[in-house]
């Protein structure tokens, strides 16, 4: 069961059809209900105007053999006395139930002698004071209203279901007479029959178009997803980052998803050509002091008078230097949040530029919240660089500026091109009067610089002084400040 409702398309055409199939069956009973309510009440007002047609002949004195409403046909008739005795009926009347008579035959028609003593025991009776449990009527008067009861009749050997109404009259001679009249509920049992035969052949076939329908509709909206999927399948096996999901030519949710998932691979395809020249350019940076190490060591293994001690301390600096920018920058890839503790930028732009010629400070305290260690390895990081270009002078400026702290690393070197200014925070990434290894630059000092910037939730720029020189400003929200949090 799970295997077979197991795709959105099936689902969505079982939800579907269940839905539509609770709507039916609760629509069809209620319609059934009220067609038979409709025709039971109208079998009861046929009934009860028969009842009245016979309560106004006796009350008009109409002797019970003469009674008109006895001779309809397919209208049962039973006239019976207070005391339930069955006083006339239709004479083609066999058998009868649901009225609490169930006699067919009247009883022996009395003598006027025994009719006057009756009434006039009545009158005693009335006079008594009696004036029973049932509404007081005047002697011609019929009662309002009826009762209604469901039963069934044999008219001429046919047996039917009758829907009987009870009608009271007070006649003048005969005291309070009840009179039953039915009226066949054929056609009510037909037109429900037909209407509940119409529901069990139309229902299903209503159901299996409204299966039908859904599943083509759902599986013409899902064909593009499927087509994104079979494409993700083809992308994941081919490891072709370049391809790109079809994007359907509309404005829903499906094209939404289509050009998220584009963006998406964009994304990917640049992440893993970025690692790919990442790990071809730490192996080229790595390859040059590894051969030169290698090169020195074969030479002194055959020569020892010519090792050039220095130059293998150097290479072997160079490698040590190399390989923890190359470990930081991983950590940094690996999203390490730094340590949040309170770090006064002024302390440590003094701390860093103790030690470098031409480097003047001019800071006020500022407290930031972060890593003392990376905050300082970006400051080294922007000094060596400004040591690197610069004439003769190198200025660090610390202040505050609304909610941020800002460290600003001047020299009075060629500058920045505007061209560059982003390019250079790029791994690996040195320009052409910076290309030189000798000095030991691998292109990883400012991107590393940036990397911790914006892990501390500030920013690194690149621009330049009023002299022409360069300008690297580091820009980090105060301690306490609202973008004090590092990011994660």
């Amino acid at each position: 069961m799970s295997r077979l409702f197991g795709s959105v398309r099936s689902r969505a055409t079982l939800g579907a059809t269940l839905v539509v199939a609770v709507a039916l069956v609760a629509a069809g009973a209620a319609v059934l209900l009220s067609l038979r309510a409709n025709l039971t009440g109208e079998a009861g007002t046929r009934a009860e105007r028969s009842a009245q047609a016979v309560a106004s002949e006796l009350a008009a004195r109409i002797p019970l053999d003469k009674l008109s409403g006895l001779d309809a046909e397919d209208v049962p008739v039973q006239v019976v006395d207070e005391d339930g005795v069955l006083l006339a009926a239709s004479e083609d009347l066999e058998r009868i139930s649901g009225t609490g008579t169930a006699e067919v035959t009247p009883a022996p028609t009395r003598s006027g002698a025994d009719d006057d003593r009756d009434r006039e025991d009545d009158d005693r009776d009335d006079d008594s004071g009696r004036s029973g449990d049932d509404e007081s009527l005047e002697p011609g008067e019929i009662a309002q209203g009826a009762s209604y009861t469901n039963g069934t009749a044999t008219i001429d050997g046919d047996t039917e279901d009758y829907r009987f109404a009870a009608v009271e009259v007070e006649t003048p001679d005969r005291g309070r007479l009840t009179v039953h009249a039915g009226s066949p509920l054929a056609a009510e049992h037909s037109a429900v029959g037909t209407a509940l035969t119409a529901m069990l052949i139309g229902f299903p076939l209503l159901l299996g178009v409204v299966a039908g329908v859904t599943w083509l509709v759902t599986g013409r909206a899902l064909r593009p997803v499927e087509g994104i999927r079979r494409e993700m399948a083809a992308i994941t096996a081919s490891e072709d980052l370049r391809r790109r999901v079809p994007e359907p030519a509309t404005h829903d949710e499906i094209a939404r998803l289509a050009r998220t998932t584009n963006a998406t691979l964009a994304a990917l395809e640049a992440s893993v050509e970025r690692q790919r020249s990442f790990v071809a350019d730490a192996s080229h940076e790595l390859r040059s002091p590894i051969a030169s190490l290698r090169t020195q060591l074969e030479v002194a293994a055959a020569h020892p008078e010519l090792l050039d001690l220095d130059g293998a301390v150097e290479d072997t600096v160079r490698l040590q230097n190399l390989a923890g920018d190359l470990l930081l920058l991983a950590r940094l890839d690996a999203g390490e949040r730094p340590v949040g503790t309170r770090v006064d930028l002024a302390a440590l732009a003094r701390e860093e530029a103790a030690g470098r010629e031409g480097v003047t400070v001019e800071a006020e305290p500022v407290e930031v919240s972060g890593s003392r260690g990376q905050l300082g390895r970006v400051l080294a990081n922007l000094l060596d660089n400004a040591e690197r270009h610069a004439r003769e002078r190198i200025t660090v400026t610390v202040r505050r500026e609304g909610g941020e702290a800002v460290v600003g690393v001047a020299d009075d070197g060629e500058g920045v091109a505007e061209a560059d200014r982003e390019r250079i925070f790029e791994r690996f990434v040195r320009l052409d009067a910076a290309r030189s290894r000798d000095d030991g630059g691998a292109g990883l000092g400012l991107a590393i610089a940036r990397d911790v910037a914006v892990r501390h939730g500030g920013t690194l720029t690149a621009g330049a002084t009023p002299a022409g020189g360069a300008l690297f400003e580091l820009r980090l929200p105060l301690a306490g400040a609202g973008r004090g949090a590092p990011r994660a």
